[in-house]
């Protein structure tokens, strides 16, 4: 089953490590727009890249 995702969620592509930390634009289907720190707007087709979910802790702290 596909994961979903909604806009505005934090996400990282476990690949590819050095883009930071992405946010989700828009979900449609399998195919997820994410605006990473330091690779800018990526087009994720997520039957093929496990996203993996950051957690707010993780990105602001306790």
């Amino acid at each position: 089953m596909l994961a979903q995702f909604s806009p505005g969620q934090y996400v990282r592509h476990p690949q590819q490590p050095g883009w930071g930390i992405g946010q989700v634009q828009s979900s449609v289907a399998d195919r997820v727009t994410v605006n990473f720190e330091h690779a800018g707007k990526q087009l994720i087709i997520a039957s093929v890249v496990d996203l993996v979910v950051v957690n707010d802790d993780d990105i602001y702290g306790d």
